[in-house]
């Protein structure tokens, strides 16, 4: 008994020192330096909640004053929800067609690598390739007044939410559509024949057997699109002009001024909203079952 449990340590071992390594330690650290005083010139050790205090001031103002970090926290929660929406109804019609409409293996595999022929590239540059289409002098605009559909050029196509919007869609969608796809793969076809024999239309198919035997895919797909967008800065950088809030930008702008401990309270809040939403989406399947 006592072999098979130093066996069982022994194989447990290296995926619990990377995982000690790359995160504990690392969040051990944040969330140390996040009570670390700083001055202009040197940071101070010790145990202060002044970095939490600071981060947080003048918030109790109502719901008509919010402060900036509410304001922040609210554009980066509107940019996941939107973000989380518009890739979930995407992810979803697309690997239902591949899952229930593309019979070939061979076919399915092309089109999933048609899918991840953007990510050959890095984000940065997919991210600029948007602006050419969608400047003021771009491609879309140039259409939309040589159609005459427009009088002058839309200025809201670039340097705004709905960009910022655009590319984490453009970004995201794929980790949204393989875990759909791996749920959809797993369904039993016979509970689709057994649906249609039944009476039900594709519609009713849907809603009633796919969609519930899918909810583990949707669900792992919706935590990476969620975590990737709260903590996303470049793109917002890029997209927004340098003009939109995001928590992941106010941290790197925190900490290229050197204001370790404010970025680290800024984190430690941040990792915790996420957690709370990541809590809040596996109450609605068991994990652990499914898988």
């Amino acid at each position: 008994m006592m072999n098979r449990r130093l066996v069982a340590w022994l194989q447990a071992a290296p995926l619990a020192a990377v995982f000690a390594i790359f995160f504990l330690i690392p969040l051990v650290l944040i969330v140390t330096v996040s009570f670390w005083q700083a001055t202009d010139y040197e940071l101070i050790p010790a145990f202060t909640p002044q970095a939490y205090l600071d981060l947080f001031s003048g918030c109790g103002g109502g719901a008509d004053d919010l402060c900036v970090t509410l304001s922040t926290y609210g554009s980066t929660l509107k940019f996941a929800l939107l973000t989380w929406a518009i890739t979930g109804v995407v992810g979803f019609t697309v690997a239902y067609f591949l899952a229930f409409h593309v019979r070939s293996t061979l076919v399915q595999t092309v089109l999933f690598i048609v899918c991840t022929v953007p990510f050959w590239t890095s984000n940065v540059i997919r991210m600029i390739s948007w602006i050419p289409l969608l400047g003021r002098n771009g491609l879309v605009n140039d259409a939309l007044l040589g159609l005459g559909l427009v009088k002058q050029p839309v200025e809201w196509l670039l340097y705004s939410d709905f960009s910022v919007v655009l590319a984490f869609v453009h970004l995201y969608t794929m980790f949204m559509i393989v875990p759909i796809f791996n749920s959809m793969m797993r369904i039993d076809r016979s509970l689709i024949e057994a649906a249609r024999d039944g009476g039900a239309s594709p519609w009713q198919t849907v809603r009633h057997v796919v969609l519930p035997l899918s909810r583990t895919g949707i669900l792992i797909g919706s935590i990476f699109v969620v975590a990737l967008v709260m903590g996303d800065f470049v793109t917002v950088g890029v997209m927004g002009g340098q003009q939109i809030a995001s928590v992941g930008k106010t941290i790197q702008v925190q900490a290229s001024y050197l204001q370790f401990p404010a970025a680290a309270a800024n984190a430690v809040v941040l990792l915790a909203v996420v957690l709370m939403m990541i809590v809040a989406l596996m109450r609605l399947v068991d994990l652990r079952k499914e898988l």
